[in-house]
């Protein structure tokens, strides 16, 4: 065959890979619980409460590759698959390579000197590697959840900031960062104020804007106070639920078409 007669040309319209992390309880299995006909992979114990479907709890890295393998080989109506959450998984991944490597701890895997954490990304390439099969043969949607972490950024740029990230080792955060059509980092939309406390002195107070002390959004641009990204050119903020995530992706799309 004429190598040439691979080749594709234009835009393919494809499922889309979301990381989303944000704080405990701010909606992230929620917000994932409303993507199309979702089936859960949990490594944690926080589904109680939602509506979903889910497999048993994976105790062990080899629980979800038997599950991502049983939604490749066996015959279902799933639509999305959701990871919740990554920050687990990779204490799985961990325990898997400790084991391996008759290890105590991660920081001790192939003599230690932080090798133990480059050897976890082939989990989880394996990790992404599969979940790529299941939007390409099956044509489901992914969402990976985590938890966040504040961590210190030095911009080489400028001075050194805290910012919000996933609750990854950094190595991992690129890898899925990289991976990922859109990171989504879920938040509270708060306002400052400042306030008086008495001798000539004020204090600086944030103030929830909307309903429950702050109305739930998703950044989807980075910046310093977060990592996020799109590939999309969705807005830079967007409210916390699915259908106001894939109502702007539709838009945005079909604003494109249109000005083609």
């Amino acid at each position: 065959m004429n190598v040439f007669e691979t080749i594709r040309t234009g835009k393919r319209q494809s499922p889309p890979r979301i990381l989303l992390y944000g704080t405990e309880g701010i909606g992230k299995s929620t917000f994932a619980s409303e993507a199309p006909n979702p089936i859960f992979i949990p490594t944690e114990d926080g589904l109680a409460e939602i509506d979903c479907a889910s497999f048993p709890v994976a105790k062990k890295y080899t629980d979800v590759e038997n599950y991502l393998s049983a939604l490749i080989d066996q015959p279902h109506d799933y639509q999305s698959v959701v990871i919740d959450s990554c920050d687990w998984l990779e204490q799985l991944i961990w325990d898997e390579l400790c084991q391996l490597s008759h290890s105590s701890t991660i920081e001790k895997v192939d003599g230690g000197y932080g090798k133990g954490y480059i050897a976890a990304l082939g989990f989880w390439r394996q990790v992404i590697d599969t979940i790529d099969t299941l939007r390409t043969q099956r044509n489901m949607a992914v969402i990976l959840i985590s938890h966040a972490k504040v961590e210190r950024f030095e911009d080489p740029e400028s001075s050194s900031y805290d910012r919000f990230a996933p609750r990854l080792h950094k190595h991992a955060t690129a890898l899925l960062t990289e991976w990922s059509d859109a990171v989504l980092f879920a938040a509270r939309k708060f306002r400052t104020e400042s306030e008086d406390i008495g001798f000539g002195r004020e204090r600086t107070i944030a103030v929830g804007i909307g309903k429950d002390g702050g109305e739930r959004i998703i950044r989807t641009v980075g910046g310093p106070s977060c990592i996020a990204k799109n590939r999309y050119n969705l807005p830079y903020e967007l409210p916390l639920s699915w259908d106001a995530f894939i109502g702007s992706l539709t838009t945005t799309n079909l604003s494109e078409k249109e000005n083609h």
